[in-house]
């Protein structure tokens, strides 16, 4: 049932995350670490589209296998989202400005950066959220073709996940899209953050993904079905207080992850954290069992499954 290999490797770093009860305003694009908003069951939950059919599948799929990092976002104070091509076209002139710089081009080459920005009613947590908006940055290179497609630079994600409590008592000015998710080159994450943080007054910060959280995403991404054939369910922990960064890798087939999952689950469709803790300890005595070798002693730092991966420095990647 499990296979396990010990390597070194960077050891993340501990992140604390402080709260986003309040409306911050005015201090710089920096690398804090914030808050990601969780479900009404208080675990960390991604954005997932609602509905399938009346979403636009292209569109959703712009997110799909790819390393997307997470940051939160404070509110956003006078965002109006009839504007979303003025934002662009402001955007593209802030980069325009930046690139005088020397920020935000890559080197050696000419390229004319094309900014969007568009709504995704369809990637919400609820109902109840605000839609999601999707930034991208794209690119043709001045020698080529005119008929050749844009070349996507980076992308970035607005999203609100379970975002009742945050958005109850929000004043009217006042947009909550507490979670962002961007893919690309830091450099245009800096610089697009900047202009957001100026025109919006919303301050972003870097997202760790403690270890209760992936054991949920894992409990969660165990148990379901996949059409095509699977890959290894994988939990990676990093071993504390030795000389050299140490982890440890514990590889499952998915199907004996599932069945485990099937017997623990109660309710199809719901899930608790009971069993998620009988979950992750029957995988915890399953591993000392055949290695000796106590797996609560350490710290959980990656999940990935066929469904998706995530990192406590605060990368996923969804794969279907």
């Amino acid at each position: 049932m499990a296979a396990m290999a010990v390597e070194s490797a960077e050891d993340g770093a501990a992140r604390t995350l402080p709260s986003l009860g309040r409306l911050s305003r005015g201090l710089p694009f920096g690398r804090a670490h914030g808050r990601l908003g969780t479900s009404p069951s208080g675990r960390l939950v991604l954005p997932t589209p609602l509905s399938q059919e009346s979403g636009d599948p292209q569109r959703t799929a712009l997110l799909l296998r790819k390393a997307w990092t997470l940051y939160s976002v404070t509110p956003l104070y006078r965002f109006c989202r009839g504007r979303l091509r003025d934002y662009a076209r402001l955007l593209s002139a802030f980069i325009a400005a930046e690139r005088q710089k020397g920020l935000a081009v890559e080197v050696g080459v000419e390229l004319d950066i094309r900014v969007t920005l568009s709504s995704l009613p369809e990637l919400q947590g609820s109902e109840q959220d605000q839609p999601a908006v999707l930034v991208q940055l794209s690119s043709r290179s001045r020698a080529s073709p005119k008929n050749s497609e844009d070349k996507i630079l980076w992308s970035g994600c607005f999203c609100c996940v379970y975002g009742d409590d945050l958005s109850e008592n929000m004043p009217e000015d006042f947009t909550c899209l507490p979670l962002f998710l961007a893919n690309g080159a830091e450099s245009y994450m800096s610089v697009v953050g900047n202009w957001f943080q100026k025109t919006f007054d919303c301050i972003f910060r870097r997202l760790a993904i403690s270890p209760f959280n992936l054991s949920w995403m894992v409990a969660m991404w165990a148990g379901c079905k996949v059409d095509k054939a699977a890959s290894a369910v994988e939990l990676v922990f990093s071993v504390p207080c030795l000389p050299q960064p140490l982890d440890i890798s514990y590889a499952i087939h998915p199907e004996d992850a599932r069945a485990l999952w099937d017997t623990i689950q109660k309710t199809p469709g719901e899930i608790t954290q009971e069993e998620v803790d009988v979950f992750m300890d029957c995988l915890y005595s399953h591993f000392h069992r055949h290695f000796k070798i106590r797996l609560s002693a350490t710290k959980l730092v990656k999940v990935s499954t066929a469904i998706a991966s995530a990192h406590c420095d605060g990368i996923v990647k969804v794969r279907l």
